[in-house]
Order: C-alpha cells, then structure tokens, then sequence
C-alpha cells in the first residue's frame, strides 16, 4: 500500500523525531507543569490522529485543538487524555463538546450563557477555560488598565464560572509577541496574573491556569505557571521564520514532502516554461517535471523563486508552478555526470527547505507545514501506516 501512496507526491512524518523533541521540551519545563501539545489544523500538517497517539503514549497531558471537530475525530481514534478546544466556543456544538467530554475556551460571558442553557436542558457538564484578552485582542475577556473596569470584567468573568453546568477548570491568555517583544511579552503575563489575583479575591480559582506556548515557554520560565503550551517547536522548529537557526535546543523536523520526477525534458535554449511564459532558458538544459503543484501545497508564489533536493543538489524551479506539477532545472547535475531519470526522488520539502519557503514566500513555517493537501498522504516513519 505504501508504493501505491507514494507513487506521487507524499509527506513522510517521522514520528522518533516528533518524539525526541517531546523529550527535549517536557526537560525545559518546570517539572509540576503539565505538558500541553498542540494538534491543531491536522498537527500542523503532520496528522492528527497519529501525532496526538504518539503524544499520549510519551506522557502529554493535554492536546489542543481548534475546533470540537478536531476533538471528536481524536477521541472516535483512541485518545482519552484531557482535550483542550481553543476556537471559539460554538453554542450549536454544546452538546457534542459535552458527549465527547472536550473542554472548552471561553471568553465572553454571552458565549457561556448560551451554552450552560443548551447543556443543562441535557443535564450534563463540560470543562471549560476561561480566555483572558491581555494584548492578542482575538478572543477573550479584554483586561483593561482602569481599576473601575477591572471589578466590572471580574465580576461577568464571575458570573461565567458560576453558571450552570460549567465547571471553570482553567484560565488562560495568549502572547502576541513572545518571538521578539520581551517588554510587551511581560506586560502580559503581568496582566494576566493581575486578573488571577482579582479573580481569586472573588473566591475564583482555578485548577489550570496557562499562558505561554511555544517560544514563550522557551524564554520565559516565569510564564510556564501551571502547564505551557507546545506547538511549532514539537514539530521540529524553534523560530516562525528562521527554522532552527541559532537554536541550541536539537529539535529535529518531522516533516519532508518528497515527488517521484515524472519525465526528463532536453529543451533548447530559448525555450521559455509553463503558463504565462515567465523563464526563458538560456542554454540547452535537462528538465525534470515534478507532480507536485499549488494544489499539493507548494505555494504558487514560489515560482522561479525556490529550489527542490534532487540526489542531495539544489536545482531551481523554472517557471510558474502549476495546479498539479511543477518544473525543476537539472542541468547541472548532467555536467555533475549524476544521471536524472524518471521516477528518482526529490525531496520538495524538508527541515532546510521549509524555513527557506517561508522566507520566499513572504509568510513563516506554521504554512509552510499546513499547507501539504488532503490528496498528499501521510507516510508515518517507523510507525503502522492505517489506511
């Protein structure tokens, strides 16, 4: 079955790696804290179900997803540890949330009204975590700076906590900018303790309270409080843009997206490639054409602008990438006397590459990994393929 899946274009998600980050970030952790690992948006294109059982085997104590629906698939696949859903709370998904026993992110009071009346017409429960805005202004209670504001915003979160079939398990903020604002990074964790604090003289506590991911827990001991939050890092990248550089941490990437080269192209000078005719080749040249495209999640924007691994040599993307292929300059490795053919590999994507598309395509890694589609399959290293 792995030949027919990797006839094409494919990811290859090598999970011994996935585990020693784990094991690398659970030691930079305050030991009383729990181990949040993040699975969203299919484990940031790794694949959800075998991340988050990988993640519960090694020891996680939470996973977080972006939607109940996320959760619900994790727990129909086996996973029985906490879920911690950080979208918004949909009230039309009350009930599943409860059936699934999913806790869920909180942050405005309408919000949890409406979903304590849907779960209570039922008699049943969920855990929920109260979000505090203190500078993301996504979601969240917005901590204002006026003492005045600060009683009236403790007193709705109050009445959240209080209300019928919730049970307020957690509290929790996000950084904006824990990469490279330290002085804003800290006037949030000052504000989001500051709410605890005024919360707790309401004789509201709580058993969980988070509020670094990543980075933040990275550089910010302080901030690891009662659990931190993993994300990019667990997959192998320290930095949003620039990969591991400068890292001492030994993260090693999980992900590689590799295509079998179709056909090998001699074309004359003077030929140009692809839709709209953007490269004109100036010498003779040997091309190898890729079934990989935008399609498969190669950015289109990366055409004439990126290059692909053939036998270990950079060779250049020539013209626009296409829906389902793309066209890659391998005339080099013919002067190199190194003989491309049909149905060699190239390795499109992997733990050099990925921080290099990003910086091409004007975005950072957490797209560059979400971006593989549906129809390139997952092929987990050292680990049962299901099908």
């Amino acid at each position: 079955m792995n030949d027919y899946l990797m006839s094409r274009t494919w990811a290859e998600i090598n999970l011994d790696n996935l585990a020693e980050n784990f094991k690398i970030l659970r030691a930079k952790l305050n030991p009383k804290s729990k181990f949040l690992a993040v699975c969203k948006a299919n484990a940031y294109g790794h694949g959800i179900i075998e991340c988050a059982k990988k993640f519960q085997d090694l020891g996680a104590d939470y996973i977080a997803v972006a939607s109940v629906i996320e959760g619900a698939e994790l727990r129909e696949n086996g996973i029985t540890i906490p879920i911690l859903c950080l979208g918004q709370a949909n009230p039309d998904l009350a009930l599943l949330t409860a059936e699934y026993k999913i806790t869920q992110a909180v942050g405005d009071l309408e919000n949890g009204e409406k979903i304590s009346k849907i779960i209570s017409a039922k008699n049943s429960k969920i855990k929920i975590h109260v979000k505090i805005d203190t500078g993301m202004s996504r979601t969240g209670f917005y901590w204002p700076d006026d003492e005045n504001e600060k009683l009236k915003t403790a007193g709705e979160i109050k009445k959240l906590c209080e209300l019928p079939s919730l049970e307020a398990e957690g509290i929790f903020t996000h950084f904006a900018a824990a990469d490279d604002d330290k002085n804003f990074t800290r006037l949030q964790l000052k504000k989001f303790l500051d709410a605890k604090e005024k919360l707790s003289a309401l004789k509201i506590n709580f058993k969980i309270s988070h509020a670094a991911a990543s980075v933040g827990v990275l550089n910010y001991p302080e901030s690891h409080l009662d659990m931190g939050r993993f994300g990019l890092v667990l997959y192998g990248y320290a930095d949003t843009e620039k990969g591991n550089e400068g890292s001492t941490l030994g993260l090693k990437p999980v992900m590689k997206v590799k295509s079998k080269i179709t056909a090998v192209r001699k074309l004359p000078a003077g030929t140009t490639i692809s839709y709209g005719r953007t490269f004109e080749l100036k010498r003779d040249s040997l091309i190898a054409v890729l079934p990989v495209g935008y399609a498969d999640g190669l950015p289109r924007n990366l055409s004439n602008n990126f290059s692909v691994k053939i036998h270990e040599n950079l060779c250049p993307i020539l013209g626009r990438i296409c829906m389902d292929m793309c066209m890659a300059d391998v005339t080099d490795l013919k002067l190199k006397n190194i003989n491309v053919k049909p149905g060699d590999i190239a390795t499109i994507l992997d733990g050099d590459l990925i921080p290099t598309a990003a910086k091409n395509a004007g975005t950072i890694i957490h797209e560059i990994l979400c971006n593989p589609s549906q129809r390139v399959p997952r092929i987990f290293i050292n680990y049962k393929l299901k099908i």
